[in-house]
Formats: C-alpha cells, sequence, structure tokens
C-alpha cells in the first residue's frame, strides 16, 4: 500500500529556535516551509524531515535519521569542522575508529542534533 510513497523523518525539537539554529550552522540545511506545527526541510532526492516542538526530544535511544554520503571519512571531516561531534561506540557488534563504523559493506558515524536526537551519515558501496 505504501510502497511506493515518500517517507520523511519526523524529529522532535525541546526547543525550536535552538534546533534550527543547529541544523543551519552545524548541517547547512534551512527549513523550505513552516507553519505552526513545525518547520519542513527538503533533502536530495525529494526526501526531507519534519521538525517540530515538544518536551519529549533526545529521548529516543535509536537513530531518527540518516543522511546517504559519498564519502564518509570527507563528510565527518568537514561536520567535525562545523563543529559536530560524533558518537563514538565500543560495544559487540558495533566499534568505531575515527567515529567511523564498518558494518559489512556499510559504514555509518553517528552524532546528536542540539535536542539530544540520534542522527547518522552513511555510506554503502557503489
Amino acid at each position: 500500500m505504501l510502497s511506493d510513497r515518500r517517507a520523511h523523518a519526523t524529529i522532535p525539537a525541546a526547543d525550536m529556535e535552538r534546533a534550527k539554529r543547529w541544523y543551519e550552522e552545524k548541517l547547512g540545511l534551512r527549513p523550505t516551509r513552516e507553519n505552526p506545527a513545525g518547520s519542513i526541510y527538503e533533502t536530495g532526492g525529494g526526501t526531507g524531515f519534519f521538525l517540530y516542538q515538544t518536551p519529549n526530544a533526545g529521548l529516543a535511544p535509536n537513530t531518527l535519521m540518516s543522511f546517504q554520503v559519498k564519502d564518509i571519512v570527507a563528510d565527518v571531516k568537514a561536520l567535525k569542522q562545523r563543529g559536530v561531534v560524533f558518537e563514538e561506540y565500543d560495544m559487540p557488534g558495533l566499534k568505531t575508529v575515527d567515529s567511523i563504523a564498518s558494518l559489512g559493506s556499510l559504514r555509518g558515524a553517528w552524532f546528536k542534533d542540539s535536542e539530544g536526537n540520534i542522527l547518522a551519515i552513511g555510506e554503502e558501496p557503489q
């Protein structure tokens, strides 16, 4: 039923102005539309996300959104230069080296936004 529909992440923010500043300063993203319920961001390939205010921000212990990248090493470096702090993991099945984990043929890196939400970048082999 929904297999041919676009999907978008929904990201909570305790402080909308702080979150919007973070997404612009750290990730270079600006809302394309805003309404009383929140801010809509458009990203590549017709995808995007909705940022909305709620006191429940930062409570999910899992990744809420991932960006697909072509060169994870370069993007981690560039994001660090913008002040993004990456999570470092060392647990069974997931260990980061220089902020990047290898998961079979995939590589990923995780970071938190200003609201404590976990986001990621991932690189798949071409």
